[in-house]
């Protein structure tokens, strides 16, 4: 085994620019929002519920996290143990350090077996590769067969959410879409069973032809040499027995030791995903078996930056998430920008701390130094992350790094810190500041905010207001009901 350590990864981790940018103008778009903010509210209820019905939820939780760190400690040996059982129960394994590594290789093994089409699962690695866009510019089609991931290429879309891909279109706008692009589909209605039927009518031919798929997985079992894959329509599964030839594209820190550790898992995963007990389709499968399934599997072990991550101390725990998409649920930013703002496959509060470490970010202008300050540091992330990740945590060691890295960049807020600071060192220095601050009510307007400031204070106000001061500081207050006087 070869490895490549801290190698930065690419593909579809960066935008053309960043969050701040490309956040206002999703805010713009008052449907997109409408369709997240009711879409996120619906799972984040059932989620809510689906986990109440474990009463030893906090001690999962603690055990997925348990196994993740221990994972990451022993990734190298473990990775080793997989690669020699898939090897011994007739598969192939493929290392590949970056995004153009692994598609180098599944074009290889593609065009090896004289396909010009493969059918795909649902797959974060393969987005992250950017898979689809290789294979069309060597004149191969990738089908996506996932129905929300079907929706977004037909649509000539992005993804904007790790579990539901299509999440910002309704069914209006998916009708649409298939009016569009399937034949025979002028008169669909949008109702959901129809547009479901459509898709199975579209798909079907395709996977009764395909001499190749290309899986992601949830999960590898270094014990045995098994892999496993977690859906919900059953589109996965014909992917994964039909064609002949199956390729499956797996970030190296999928990998967990036995195979009873994937009990926990599997009890973590559906109910935080998808708000059910245990997912409809969870297809699992170890090297080659004579006459059943594919007869050529092979795995790819994908780097792209995740070495990176891994030198991280702090970081590294972002390589513990399970793709669940809890934490984009429950997100405030999330729900109102929408997935296209974070440039990356990986949207959302974890996308904001994975994004970036996996990338490396070069100087302040690179659209990914803008991910970390995403966030309102909530925590809402942290209480429905199952396998317990401290993204705001995280989200603070990545700023502080920003901001450490370049001085000048932060300068203005540095220097604003600095004079705080002073004011707030004598109890007599904070009073004046306090007496200075009141000047504020008079640039109020009737409702009380102040909307504008002069510079620097318009970096502040150009995007949002200022409650007007109080008549009177606590400090006056507290000696006018406890007739005492104000400490100087």
């Amino acid at each position: 085994m070869t490895t490549f350590l801290g190698t930065p990864g690419f593909g579809n981790l960066r935008g053309e620019e960043g969050f701040p940018a490309a956040a206002r103008r999703a805010l713009r778009n008052a449907q997109m929002r409408r369709n997240v903010g009711h879409a996120t509210r619906a799972i984040r209820t059932k989620r809510l519920a689906a986990v109440a019905e474990c009463p030893d939820w906090e001690q999962l939780r603690s055990a997925g996290s348990a196994l993740k760190q221990d994972v990451l400690a022993r990734l190298p040996e473990l990775l080793e143990e997989l690669e020699a059982n898939v090897v011994a129960r007739g598969g192939h394994v493929h290392w590949a350090r970056d995004a153009a590594e692994a598609n180098h290789i599944i074009t290889g093994l593609v065009r090896a077996r004289g396909a010009d089409e493969v059918v795909k699962v649902k797959s974060m690695a393969t987005q992250e590769i950017g898979l689809n866009e290789h294979l069309a510019a060597e004149g191969i089609t990738a089908i996506e067969t996932d129905l929300a991931e079907l929706i977004v290429q037909l649509g000539h879309d992005k993804p904007s959410h790790i579990l539901v891909p299509a999440i910002h279109r309704n069914r209006g706008e998916i009708r649409e879409i298939f009016a569009r692009a399937m034949p025979d589909a002028a008169d669909l209605t949008d109702e959901p069973h129809v547009l479901a039927m459509a898709a199975r009518a579209h798909l079907r031919r395709k996977f009764l032809s395909a001499k190749v798929a290309v899986s992601g997985a949830n999960f590898g079992v270094a014990e045995t040499g098994t892999l496993a894959v977690v859906e919900s329509e059953g589109n996965g599964r014909m992917c994964l027995t039909l064609p002949d030839t199956l390729i499956t594209v797996m970030g190296i820190e999928k990998v967990v030791p036995r195979f009873t550790d994937l009990e926990v898992f599997m009890q973590l995963l559906p109910r935080s995903s998808t708000a059910e007990r245990m997912n409809p389709y969870t297809s699992m499968w170890t090297g080659v078996h004579p006459g059943d399934g594919p007869q050529d599997f092979h795995l790819v072990l994908l780097d792209n930056g995740r070495t990176r991550v891994l030198g991280d101390p702090v970081g590294r725990a972002a390589l513990h998430c399970i793709r669940c998409s809890a934490c984009l649920n429950v997100c405030p930013v999330y729900e109102r920008t929408g997935g296209h703002a974070y440039g990356s496959v990986y949207p959302g509060p974890i996308g904001a701390i994975l994004s970036p470490q996996l990338t490396g970010t070069d100087g302040p202008g690179d659209p990914n130094a803008s991910l970390p300050f995403a966030s309102s540091l909530c925590g809402a992330c942290f209480d429905a992350c199952p396998v317990r990740i401290d993204i705001p945590g995280i989200l603070v060691h990545l700023r502080a790094a920003q901001i450490d890295a370049d001085d000048k960049v932060f300068g203005a807020e540095r220097l604003a810190m600095r004079a705080a600071a002073w004011a707030m060192r004598a109890p007599s220095r904070f009073a004046r500041a306090e007496r200075v601050l009141r000047l504020g009510r008079l640039i109020a307007g009737s409702d009380h905010r102040i909307t504008a400031l002069p510079w620097p204070g318009s970096r502040w106000t150009a995007s949002r207001d200022i409650p007007e001061p109080p008549p009177e500081t606590f400090r006056q207050w507290w000696a006018r009901t406890h007739d005492r006087r104000p400490p100087t």
